[in-house]
């Protein structure tokens, strides 16, 4: 696991053995990252998310505590796989960072609670997996816009971005934070110190 610029986001590089066959690698390794956290993962739900070409999903994030910490894979296809530092407070606030996520390299992140996460397509039925500490609450769940000009989330050029109505009303990141809706980085690291006493 590999610290990105911003806290609780890791990127996993993993080995992976070509044969005549095919292939294997370990895209998830549950002591590595629980060295690299500091707290097991706690797996409460798997999602599967099958996109067309230029399908943008996100900026998606929940209520702190619990929020919903991602390990997310791209398994057929490529996307440009965004995290973003949401959490008021935090010293790199504002700030996102991209990982190609690809069926080739076998890259996977994580993104701890608090954050936000969202993805592109680069290509046509392109399949993310991604493993959730918390399950779908739709009460807890909110959105920030991903095409927000003062966020500038430098998304591919050339490619449509395709969103849903709900990502594509979703506020702005200054809007967000207007309404209450952004967690505070004191909670956030107030929770992940709670989750590392769990153990």
């Amino acid at each position: 696991m590999r610290q990105l610029s911003i806290p609780g986001a890791l990127v996993h590089e993993p080995k992976v053995f070509p044969d005549s066959r095919g292939s294997f690698h370990e895209w998830y390794q549950g002591a590595g990252l629980t060295e690299a956290v500091g707290h097991p993962l706690r797996l409460a739900q798997a999602n599967c998310s099958v996109s067309s070409l230029g399908t943008l999903r996100g900026v998606h994030f929940a209520d702190v505590p619990p929020s919903q910490a991602k390990y997310v894979k791209c398994v057929r296809g490529a996307v440009l796989d965004v995290i973003v530092d949401i959490r008021v407070g935090s010293p790199t606030y504002r700030r996102w960072e991209a990982v190609r996520l690809d069926d080739v390299d076998h890259r996977s992140v994580y993104l701890s609670e608090g954050l936000g996460h969202a993805f592109m397509a680069l290509t046509d039925d392109a399949t993310v997996v991604y493993l959730c500490s918390e399950g779908y609450a739709p009460g807890r769940e909110h959105g920030i816009n991903p095409l927000d000009p003062a966020l500038g989330i430098e998304w591919p050029d050339g490619i449509t971005p395709l969103l849903s109505d709900k990502d594509a009303a979703a506020p702005t990141l200054a809007e967000a934070e207007e309404q209450g809706l952004l967690p505070t980085y004191e909670a956030c690291l107030a929770y992940a110190e709670e989750l590392r006493a769990r153990g």
